[in-house]
């Protein structure tokens, strides 16, 4: 691979918001290990998923190239011309074949509603992303997963409502958190996203009940008692939360808040993968 390739190449995985998607893919592989998938199902399942995440990212900068020009955002590998538009339209295609194929390959049912959940992304970057219903589509989107990995499984069984809320709510945590450190630069070029709206503060606070909503949903929705680690899950998130926000009050409009939110996301997923039933 020449230099000038390589540059680009490196451009577009930037480009694809690499932390995100791979967050993404790694939560569904684990959710879908809970479930009782095979491993050769799995690979296919996180196959599908990151796909997903690819055309997501990467249609999010495309849709957004002008904005981010207009605000200077040098840290956008397209804003800042460091791959052409062509590149980035064409990986596009390839992630969206990509995407359905692997996901056909689940069978129709899991196969459709994770496309379903694509496009409720695709919509948030092209039309919801401005509104007061920006959290709509992580909601919508997250809280499908559950259903993706429970319907890929032999005999297509029907997901358990916990995992669906709890996902849901992890979803619109992280449309919270994510959002915050761009916040001036969407002023700037006139998105106004809830948590445009709200603030950064509030925002985190959001967030932050959102989490600890989730892990309380994920010890306590499964049948049964919630078992010694279901408690000490829930009580280490609270004190993640209860140190964390006020340490971020005062940057609460960074990346800080997100990355907090992913170190809290793997006890859930221990929670949710030891022991319990998703459908």
């Amino acid at each position: 691979m020449s230099g000038s390739r390589a540059l680009a190449f490196r451009a577009l995985v930037r480009a694809c918001h690499p932390i995100p998607s791979a967050g993404v893919t790694a939560f569904v592989v684990v959710l879908a290990a809970a479930a009782g998938n095979a491993s050769g199902r799995c690979a296919v399942i996180a196959a599908a998923i990151l796909c997903g995440q690819l055309s997501v990212g990467w249609s999010n900068d495309r849709h957004d190239v002008a904005a981010d020009r207009m605000a200077r955002r040098r840290e956008k590998p397209l804003a800042a011309q460091e791959v052409s538009l062509r590149v980035t339209e064409i990986a596009i295609a390839c992630a969206l074949l990509g995407t359905v194929g692997f996901s056909l390959a689940l069978g129709w049912r899991a196969g459709l509603l994770h496309l379903a959940a694509v496009a409720i992304a695709w919509a948030y970057n092209f039309w919801l992303k401005g509104t007061w219903f920006s959290w709509l589509p992580y909601a919508i989107a997250f809280g499908s997963l559950p259903a993706v990995v429970s319907l890929a499984l032999p005999g297509h069984p029907a997901p358990a409502a916990w995992p669906v809320v709890a996902a849901a709510l992890l979803g619109v945590a992280a449309n919270f958190t994510n959002a915050l450190p761009d916040l001036e630069s969407d002023r700037i070029t006139g998105f106004r996203g809830a948590p445009n709206r709200l603030g950064a503060r509030p925002s985190l606070a959001i967030g932050a009940m959102l989490l600890v909503l989730a892990t309380a949903v994920t010890a306590f929705g499964p049948p049964g008692p919630p078992r010694w680690f279901d408690w000490a899950g829930l009580v280490a998130t609270c004190c993640l939360v209860a140190v964390a926000v006020p340490v971020l009050w005062r940057r609460a409009a960074t990346r800080i808040p997100f990355y907090a939110l992913m170190a809290a996301v793997p006890i859930d997923l221990v929670m949710i993968g030891v022991g319990r039933h998703l459908h």
